[in-house]
């Protein structure tokens, strides 16, 4: 199989160092020139790698090409270029509807979105699809959970979790440097924080049949620590503040602008 992509950034590179950590990877790829530096990094550690001389040549020499170009530019990046009947996409490009995406690369025949987490870099973490697809679906299955989805609002919706991986790694940082600040030592610190939580987000798949309420009802011991700082954030409205960024979020991926 031979994979191209159009537009060469961070999600770009995690897919590619994730298929070339198999032990059996027959995929070779073709890549956009569009970031020069993270483009030239991936084809020096890969020999079937290699950089094409512009995103056109991409097309003209894949039949399977993901679509990862920001979004702020997809209209004008896809728009100059030339797509087969033949051409096989996945757009990577959460903002842009399907319906938007096939204007754009008429006439190619078949398309699909897919929304994998950097962390698909290591084989971890899930990718969404919407619509299903199978070649998608065997693609990202070597790499992690894949959950595919038929209606595209269900797909949009999923979409706005993933912009809460920032404010995560801030939560953490927080409890990170409270901890700095009272003489625990640096590293001591981030391993036990990082520890912490690596264990914490195995409690769902230990615990299938328990929501995620009932999880933070059974940490929290009446009269106990964990019920306290629940009990404070929810009083400062710190949940209520999330819920209203993940509408922002998912107005701004609907372009709903009500």
């Amino acid at each position: 199989m031979k994979l191209g992509f159009i537009g060469t950034g961070a999600l770009t590179a995690a897919i590619v160092t994730g298929l070339k950590s198999l032990a059996e990877s027959s995929v070779s790829i073709v890549l956009s020139p569009r970031n020069e530096e993270i483009a030239t990094n991936l084809a020096s550690r890969h020999p079937d790698v290699r950089v094409a001389s512009d995103n056109q040549a991409v097309l003209d020499d894949c039949d399977t090409v993901m679509l990862a170009v920001r979004p702020q530019i997809a209209s004008q990046v896809l728009g100059e270029l030339r797509f087969r009947p033949d051409h096989r996409l996945i757009s990577l490009i959460a903002t842009l509807s399907l319906e938007d995406i096939k204007a754009l690369t008429a006439p190619a025949g078949h398309l699909t979105k897919a929304l994998p987490m950097p962390m698909i870099a290591h084989r971890l973490g899930a990718t969404i699809i919407c619509p299903p697809d199978p070649g998608a679906a065997a693609l990202f299955g070597r790499l992690g959970k894949v959950i595919e989805v038929e209606n595209s609002g269900e797909f949009d919706a999923l979409s706005v979790a993933t912009a809460t991986y920032a404010s995560y790694f801030k939560y953490l940082e927080t409890i990170h440097n409270w901890l700095t600040s009272h003489g625990v030592g640096e590293g001591t610190a981030r391993d036990y924080v990082s520890s912490l939580f690596k264990a914490l987000g195995t409690a769902p798949e230990t615990s299938p049949d328990a929501g995620f309420m009932d999880l933070a009802q059974d940490y929290a011991t009446r009269g106990g620590i964990n019920e306290q700082v629940l009990r404070e954030l929810t009083a400062r409205d710190v949940f209520g503040a999330l819920a209203e960024s993940l509408d922002g979020i998912h107005r701004r991926i609907t372009g709903d602008t009500h």
